[in-house]
């Protein structure tokens, strides 16, 4: 596993417990010292390999040598002018950039984190799209977000959300590997209750998930009342009909007990009047669920948000509703880091 500097590195961020129990082993040393390791990365979050102090000195420079502790590089922090929310930029070792963003309300931290580089699924209304997809990010990629952001702003991050670039659930492996990794309780210990996993309806992998039982909230984009609107502003509805999406949605709930998270991005004069929100109510019907207002924030494509007076209406049609009914504000937007809204469209290569 031996790796020259400016070659390929291998990275400690992402390895499970196994692996470094197996990297351990490998270079002649007890499992229990990978054990140590894992403590000292997803733990004690030591920015270098060489604070790990209850690992012996031959293994610590063996460790400096041939593997790289974090994926990523933090390159600039933006933050927002009228609200405690920041948005981070990193490189890829590769030279690539992604972004994520940090959102404070009262005591709740919440960190959205992205899951690949651009995205394929192609939502009108999302700037990612306009990246294309590029490539998927490891599981190391991911976690480092995390890592990597809380060690800059020293404060708890009580929540994550797989809901910044790109699609998660095309990227299913790895995202599911990064909320094992967060929530792994000898290491970062976030509780499951606190990751919520995003995607826009890839319906065979819905299915996956709640075959699976994983422990983390589920949210799927649903965004339109029927499938021809639906159809017009996420492509992806031509394969996962949403038919098809609302029937995972009943077979996630039938097996997993769980409610399931549905957003629904507020479009004017596309999916905002009256009857879409009485269409709405007859889709969903008596699915135990939660719905997801969100009022869209703008970006250059052909879309508004709706006056605050559209948005009432709506919201106050769906009063009569049998799921739960919230709106959610998204925050960041003068950075351009709110929902909808993170792109890194000039990319670079550093190599």
């Amino acid at each position: 596993m031996s790796n020259a500097r400016g070659t390929k590195e291998v990275q400690l961020v992402g390895m499970d417990i196994s692996a470094m129990e197996t990297l351990a082993v490998m270079h002649d040393e007890l499992p229990f010292r990978g054990k140590q390791l894992f403590h000292w990365v997803y733990k004690q979050q030591v920015e270098s390999i060489n604070a790990m102090n209850t690992l012996p000195a031959s293994f610590r420079g063996l460790l400096s040598k041939e593997y790289v502790l974090h994926p990523l590089a933090l390159i600039k922090k933006t933050g927002s002018d009228f609200e405690p929310t920041q948005k981070f930029l990193f490189q890829l070792s590769s030279g690539e950039k992604i972004e994520s963003v940090i959102m404070e309300e009262g005591k709740r931290v919440t960190l959205c984190v992205s899951t690949q580089m651009g995205c394929a699924v192609d939502c009108k209304f999302c700037a990612t799209a306009k990246m294309g997809f590029i490539k998927n990010l490891s599981s190391g990629e991911i976690v480092d977000q995390y890592l990597l952001i809380l060690n800059s702003i020293n404060k708890r991050i009580t929540n994550v959300v797989f809901m910044g670039m790109g699609e998660p659930f095309l990227n299913y492996q790895q995202v599911i590997n990064a909320a094992d990794l967060l929530n792994h309780k000898e290491g970062i210990n976030l509780s499951a209750q606190r990751i919520t996993i995003s995607t826009v309806g890839i319906v065979p992998k819905i299915q996956q998930y709640a075959q699976e039982g994983h422990k983390y909230k589920l949210a799927v984009s649903l965004n339109s009342s029927s499938q021809d609107q639906r159809l017009k502003i996420m492509p992806i509805s031509k394969t996962h009909s949403m038919d098809a999406l609302i029937q995972s949605a009943w077979d996630y709930y039938h097996i997993s007990k769980k409610l399931i998270t549905l957003e629904y991005v507020l479009l004017a004069g596309v999916n905002d009047d009256i009857s879409n929100a009485d269409r709405l109510m007859g889709l969903i019907g008596n699915l135990p669920c939660k719905l997801n207002l969100i009022p869209y924030n703008e970006i250059d494509a052909p879309f508004q948000r709706p006056s605050e007076e559209k948005i009432e209406q709506f919201l106050n049609r769906l009063e009569r509703a049998n799921f739960t009914v919230t709106i959610r504000w998204s925050k960041g937007t003068d950075i351009s880091g709110g929902c909808g809204q993170l792109a890194v469209l000039e990319q670079e290569s550093f190599n």
